[in-house]
């Protein structure tokens, strides 16, 4: 759109920008630059003018490093649901701060849901300001503020903790909560689980609230035990709870509910003396609620934000580690920690040796991110970085405590461990389904695939499909759908044979897990490298028994310290058995002696298995497209299991539907039955990973193009050599005359490198 230029648009002149006879090109574009972000602010302003909205000043984004602002968004004035006037519109533009300090269009949205005010006349620039005035109570927030006022009527999902009377809260309560209960009001069902709670010996907590995406209306609430969480010290991340959804009716249900506490209840008090407590913790539950809230200056207005975020890790905890710290970094050159800074206070630490950064090298291709704190009153909030070594055991890749469970708590720890890992990113990440984690896993391991915890899984199985779990019948064919479906047609005609069949086409949880099936149901992890660790469960937590949920500060370290000494013992005996034991063979195929001089005994023994296998299997050329061959593969008197083989007979590429190579690194029993087909007497090197090789860890590089890229080469070059020199300075350092023979052994070495140039 091309407007008349004005003379104040000067002040903002940008790059790019065409001024043509006292004309100008208003659109914004990706790219524009300003001198300073208010300059941006007036550019949007004045195009908003020419339009017909009007904006806001949006989210700003601080600097950790000296909290200078960085970025900034404007938005439609009618962004957000806080006021019946706002329509959820997601018009806005983000500007950042480049290096240069220029301020660079980055993110834009042009499109608005509402219609714009186009009066043919350009009208002086105008921004929405907010203002408020003093509220005259504590119990009462401006609607202005960007929260909505807690007098709203109770229908719409409020809770109005000063319209709920004592002598309401002395009532007996009208039983236990269960699935189905309705209310008409999400005040009388928070009522009725305070008063619950009071009774049974614990506290409550107002949880989540989900709203509607059409009219931003609230549509469900959690209310959940005081000890849900781990964000404080006295929070033990207690799983009980009770959610309730809105009707079309108006009314509220029970639709989720979990009565189990991790924790110990209250003993059994006087009922009247627990009723007049609740009565006195609405009121605490209120000021809490609003001690939580800070007054932030934006657009010469005034918002209530989140305060800033506290830490779940014991003050203690910091002085102790930070000093461990810095006492391995003197005696491990590679070690590596860091430790989040929050408006001056110590939030989430991370650290790892110099060996699990070597180790990440080779074994950081598929990592674990191990929280199994969060499923029990853990004292600290432990969690690791682990991958799968060459001998398909547990490998340690980095520690930290995690400050809150939010996403810049993930995201700062994920970023952590990409800058101790020089960049490095996974190919596939086991994780939860939090989802914080997710936008944290997608905003900084961007292309790589997260599959979801099978424990959590599980648990929410249990939680969302109650008694149809317990139905034989439901149970095989609803594990059926998922474990043996081949294709995404066939998973897409059992899913909706089954939800029809149940009747649970509108169970919220299975709609949301069936648009996120690409993140826990086999068919779709297969063409993903996962290292074998198998869809139905990850692997054991690496600390184990080790560190328990209760293991006080003056153990933590002896005891993780420990686990790490007992792994590494563990790798170290599987490495002297594959390189001095033999596994015996089974044939007399080249193939079988070609794999237990490269691999492992744990890894040749798996492809071993699909080796004798291969001979129960008949394979059936079907097509030939050119040099690509196409065989049906099936067991011997068995229809059911069928694979297609592709094998390109040019360049001995071959591939199978199972996906085992792509999901393992081990070539399948179908792909072994065609290469006996064609006579093949040696698998092809990019078939034999290096990462399950014996030389592995070692500087011994045997297949460069099965390393990956150019960097993670010179990485594992880099790490080979820093570790092969710790040895060697160990030993050499040993006596007098070993240090003698090792420094002219180093300077001889040295000697024949630089001739080499």
């Amino acid at each position: 759109m091309t407007v008349r230029a004005k003379p104040g648009l000067a002040a903002f002149k940008t790059n790019g920008q065409r001024e043509d006879e006292g004309e100008s090109r208003m659109d914004p574009y990706v790219g524009l630059e300003f001198d300073s972000a208010e300059a941006a602010q007036e550019f949007y302003n004045s195009y908003a003018t020419q339009i017909g909205f009007k904006i806001r000043i949006g989210q700003l984004y601080r600097s950790r490093v000296d909290g200078s602002v960085v970025s900034r968004r404007y938005v439609c004035s009618k962004e957000g649901f806080q006021t019946n006037s706002r329509t959820g519109c997601p018009a806005f533009i983000r500007v950042q701060k480049g290096d240069s300090g220029k301020w660079v269009l980055a993110n834009i949205k042009k499109e608005h849901n509402h219609d714009l005010d186009i009066s043919g006349e350009a009208r002086p620039p105008t921004i929405v300001r907010k203002v408020i005035s003093a509220p005259k109570t504590t119990s009462v927030v401006s609607s202005r503020t960007g929260i909505r006022s807690l007098e709203d009527d109770g229908p719409s999902g409020v809770i109005d903790l000063k319209r709920l009377k004592r002598e309401e809260l002395e009532a007996e309560p009208r039983g236990e909560p269960c699935k189905g209960l309705d209310f008409t009001s999400a005040n009388e069902a928070y009522k009725f689980y305070y008063t619950y709670a009071a009774n049974m010996g614990f506290k409550v907590r107002i949880g989540q609230l989900f709203r509607s995406k059409n009219d931003g209306s609230i549509t469900s609430r959690r209310f959940v035990c005081s000890k849900e969480g781990h964000q404080h010290p006295s929070r033990v991340g207690c799983g009980a709870f009770m959610r309730i959804q809105r009707q079309d009716s108006g009314r509220w249900v029970v639709d989720r509910l979990s009565k189990e506490h991790n924790h110990e209840l209250d003993s059994p008090e006087d009922a009247g003396r627990k009723i007049a407590a609740a009565a006195k913790g609405f009121k605490e539950e209120l000021s809490s609620g609003l001690e939580n809230l800070d007054l932030l200056e934006t657009n010469g207005g005034l918002s209530l934000v989140k305060r800033d975020r506290g830490s779940g890790i014991g003050s203690r905890w910091y002085s102790v580690l930070l000093e461990y710290f810095q006492s391995r970094q003197a005696e491990d050159t590679g070690f590596f920690y860091a430790l989040e800074v929050d408006n001056g206070r110590c939030m989430s630490l991370f650290w790892v040796d110099g060996r699990s950064r070597f180790s990440c090298t080779q074994f950081g291709d598929a990592i674990v991110f191990d929280t199994s704190y969060r499923r029990g009153s853990f004292t600290v909030p432990f969690a690791s970085f682990v991958g799968v070594n060459h001998h398909r055991q547990p490998v340690l890749l980095g520690c930290a405590l995690i400050a809150d469970e939010s996403e810049e708590s993930f995201t700062w720890v994920f970023q952590a461990w990409v800058r101790a890992m020089s960049g490095k990113r996974p190919v596939s990440i086991i994780a939860d389904q939090d989802k914080c984690i997710q936008n944290s896993i997608a905003q900084v391991f961007p292309g790589t695939h997260h599959r979801f915890s099978a424990w959590q899984i599980v648990s929410m199985e249990h939680e969302n499909l109650g008694a149809l779990r317990s139905m034989d019948e439901f149970k095989f064919e609803y594990e059926t759908c998922i474990s043996q479906s081949q294709t995404a047609s066939e998973f897409d005609s059992a899913w909706s044979v089954l939800v029809t069949k149940y009747n649970i086409k509108e169970n919220a949880w299975l709609k949301e897990m069936y648009k996120m099936r690409k993140s826990w149901v086999p068919l779709y992890l297969r063409g993903t490298f996962f290292a074998g660790i198998p869809v139905d469960g990850s692997m054991k937590s690496y600390f184990g028994t080790f560190l328990t949920s209760q293991v006080p500060l003056n153990e933590f370290l002896m005891r993780y310290e420990k686990a790490i000494e007992h792994h590494r013992e563990e790798e170290r005996k599987e490495d002297f058995n594959s390189f001095n034991l033999q596994t015996v063979l089974h044939t007399k195929d080249p193939l079988e002696e070609q794999c237990r001089r490269l691999y492992t005994i744990t890894v040749f023994k798996a492809f071993q298995k699909e080796l004798l296998e291969s001979y129960s299997y008949v394979g059936i050329k079907i097509n030939i497209e050119g040099a690509i061959s196409r065989y049906l593969v099936q067991r011997c008197g068995n229809g059911d299991e069928r694979n297609t083989v592709a094998f390109n007979a040019t360049n001995l590429n071959i591939s199978c539907s199972c996906k085992m190579f792509e999901f393992e690194g081990i070539l399948c029993r179908h792909a072994l039955k065609v290469f006996q087909i064609m006579n093949i007497r040696e698998i092809p090197s990019r078939y034999i990973l290096h990462r399950w090789t014996k030389s592995a860890k070692y500087g011994i590089l045997r297949d460069v193009d099965s390393i990956g890229g150019s960097q993670d080469f010179k990485a594992l070059m880099v790490w080979s050599l820093r570790e092969e020199a710790h040895s060697y300075i160990d030993a050499g350092a040993a006596s007098i005359e070993r240090y003698k023979l090792a420094f002219e052994i180093l300077q001889e070495g040295r000697r024949n490198l630089c001739w080499q140039n």
